[in-house]
Order: structure tokens, then sequence, then C-alpha cells
């Protein structure tokens, strides 16, 4: 074990971690104006139409995929019935699928924000920082599972990569672990930890404010502001006004 791998596989997780958990505590408390997508749908809406469903609902089934691929024990996946053989096409088809998907999405939506001008204008610092970050994660993820998954003899990333992670949330980290895994993973989990530390600083804290209550939340009753909606047909012409009564006046 040297001190690089010591860095590489123990001091950026950690690091990247801690920045991770602070960072949106942070951004939460002292920058809650800020804590927004940004949106710029109203500079235009017909990329973001494509673009922003693919990239969504790719990257749902990506982080779904990784969920699944590190944190849950392949024992546990036989202990149901999940074999080797059946997990691996799985993963594979449905991981492919989801890259693509995910990469297209992006691909528009960076091209979008490039090539419309509101929306460039609109651009940050850190939005452009954060999709250089984003796109080498997806990017060095998909060229990986092309490579040694779809193309290659495979990679059991699930006795290396996947043991490795859960050993750093149990704070007994496995270097040895990441020592033999190829370098397209690694720059994938580099790039990725890189990300997670970018990303209290940019447009993605609203992930964790997405409105998902609203798919729970009771009907809201209207009430139509059209004429042709009320309880009477509609006349020409100003309603009468009734003259006031002299008694009531004379008493006031």
């Amino acid at each position: 074990m040297t001190p690089l791998e010591v860095i590489l596989w123990v001091a950026i997780p950690y690091a990247s971690i801690a920045v991770f958990i602070v960072g949106h505590i942070w951004r939460y408390r002292y920058d809650k104006f800020g804590w927004t997508t940004r949106s710029s749908q109203t500079y235009e809406n017909r990329l973001l139409r494509w673009g922003s469903p693919m990239f969504h609902f790719g990257i749902l089934m990506v982080i779904a995929g990784h969920v699944v691929g590190l944190f849950i024990p392949r024992e546990w996946l036989y202990a149901i019935g999940i074999t080797e053989e059946i997990y691996h096409l799985g993963a594979t088809v449905m991981g492919s699928f989801a890259a693509v998907l995910t990469l297209v999405g992006l691909a528009i939506l960076i091209y979008r924000r490039r090539t419309v001008g509101p929306v460039f204008l609109a651009t940050t610092v850190m939005d452009k920082v954060m999709y250089v970050f984003l796109a080498a994660a997806l990017g060095f993820g998909t060229l990986a599972t092309f490579v040694y998954q779809v193309f290659g003899g495979g990679f059991h990333y699930r006795e290396t990569i996947s043991p490795w992670i859960r050993s750093i949330f149990i704070f007994q980290p496995q270097v040895e672990l990441m020592q033999h895994v190829p370098l397209l993973f690694q720059l994938h989990v580099l790039s990725a930890f890189a990300l997670f530390a970018l990303w209290p600083f940019t447009r993605l804290v609203h992930v964790f404010s997405a409105p998902v209550g609203y798919l729970f939340r009771p009907y809201v009753v209207y009430r139509s502001r059209d004429a042709a909606g009320g309880a009477r047909a509609p006349r020409r012409g100003w309603d009468p006004v009734k003259a006031p009564d002299p008694e009531r006046l004379r008493r006031l």
C-alpha cells in the first residue's frame, strides 16, 4: 500500500463525503434563496422538452443500478434467486440503455446551454464546472461498461469496488481492493467523488428538494373565472342598483 493509494482510496473519498455533507448544511443555512434549479425553461423549451426527461429518467436508472451493485452484497441477491448470470445480463443491458439515455439527454442539455443565447448568458461558472465533472463521471462509467462488460470478458467489480465502497462507509477502508481495478473504473470512481464534492455548490442541490410530496398531496379545488361557468347566464349591460331605503338612511 503506497501513500498515493491511501490518498486516492481513503483521503479523497472521506474528504468528498465530508464536503458533501457539510456543504449542504452550509448552503441550506446561508443560501436558501439560492437553493434552486435556476430553471431556464422560460428562455427555451423545445430542446429542454427532449433533453431533460431523457437525462432525469436515465440518471434515476443509473443511480438505482449503482445502489444495487455497490451497496447490496451479492449473497443477498443470491438468496432471493438472482444469480450471477441474471444480474450480469440485467446490469449490462439495462445499464447500457440507462447510460446511453443519460448521455444523450446530457448532450442535448449542454448543446442547448451553449447555443441558446439567453440560456448561455444565465450559465454560471459553477454550472460549467459541474457539467465537466458530471460528463466525466458518466463518460468514464459508460466507457468502462462497454469496454469490459459489453465487449470484454467482464470485470467483477462486485468483488473489488463494491466491498471497497462499503468498507469506506463502515470506516474500515480496504485499499488493497482497488489496487488492480482497471483504470477506466478508477477514473469513474474518482470523477464521481469530485462531483460529490462540488455538489453542494451547484444547482444539483435541487435533488434534495424535489417535489415528491406533490404526488401525495390532497386535491386542490379551483373555482372557474369563466363567466359562462357562473350560476346564471351572463346578461348584457349593467346590473340594476336598488335605491337605498329612506327609513334606513334616516336611522343612520
